[in-house]
């Protein structure tokens, strides 16, 4: 269960962060569009409500300072990555965030043993899904064949860690990822062994054989959830699936998350957990 969790408030310069698609488009015909447009004083707003639910979960949360530097640095899951005890200091996708997990390398090489991911490999947290036997990796615009080999040798002997992870080893599965930012974009994992996917998802064969909740496809970013123990960090405005989580036992902590949407990010993206 996740314990521990740094983030990183969003600066002034995440009016600058990278839009979603679709607000993209609506930049790039040169209008002015409220709707595209990041408030990063709502953003920090909301941050503190994210915050606020990480401790009601139980979480010890480890507030960074803001950087500036990087647009999209409140984005903390994606430049590194804490599994099985071994930190895994990301090469991002994205070009404009490099630098992002040099910011944290120095800070978990002092608590854990590390790895770094190097060219030509790219690989970004948000396409990594932790479950309890396996990683399966997400194959995307952000994450290549060659950043996931790194991270199968960097898992593929975890003996010295075994009374961490309780695994003398943890296979690494690749799968395919289409008409999504991220692989969590699509599929998370409650942290009881169940899946969460957005409805018209369809499953890749290394995620064969997990229970799966289903979002209904117009609440697909809800999808983005946070399982911590029998809670569940949820965005809020998506009633169906914050119903359908209550049904099935969950205590759902609803979060507002508006402006970091704008970005592509959702509730698993705002921390680095483990």
């Amino acid at each position: 269960m996740i314990s521990r969790a740094l983030v990183r408030p969003p600066g002034a310069s995440f009016a600058q962060a990278i839009l979603a698609p679709a607000l993209r488009s609506v930049a790039s015909t040169g209008v002015s569009s409220s709707q595209a447009a990041i408030d990063v004083t709502l953003a920090q707003a909301q941050h503190v409500e994210y915050r606020q639910a990480l401790a009601e979960a139980g979480v010890i949360v480890e507030v960074l300072p803001s950087d500036e530097r990087f647009p999209d640095s409140c984005f903390m899951q994606d430049p590194a990555m804490v599994i099985a005890g071994r930190a895994i200091i990301n090469r991002p996708g994205a070009a404009s965030r490099r630098g992002e997990e040099e910011a944290l390398a120095a800070l978990l090489a002092s608590r854990f043993p590390t790895t770094r991911i190097i060219p030509p490999g790219t690989l970004e947290g948000g396409d990594v899904l932790i479950l309890p036997d396996r990683v399966v990796v997400g194959r995307s615009d952000r994450t290549n064949r060659a950043g996931i080999a790194q991270l199968v040798v960097a898992l593929s002997d975890l003996t010295g860690l075994a009374n961490l992870s309780g695994l003398a080893d943890l296979p690494v599965l690749e799968a395919p990822v289409e008409g999504y930012l991220h692989l969590l974009s699509a599929v998370t994992h409650l942290g009881d062994g169940t899946l969460l996917a957005v409805e018209d998802f369809v499953l890749p064969p290394a995620l064969a054989g997990f229970p799966v909740l289903r979002v209904p496809t117009d609440e697909g970013y809800a999808c983005n959830a946070l399982g911590i123990g029998a809670k569940v960090i949820l965005p809020a405005g998506y009633p169906s699936t914050a119903a359908m989580l209550k049904a099935h036992g969950y205590e759902v902590l609803l979060v507002p998350t508006t402006e970091f949407a704008k970005a592509d990010g959702g509730v698993t993206c705002l921390a680095l957990v483990w």
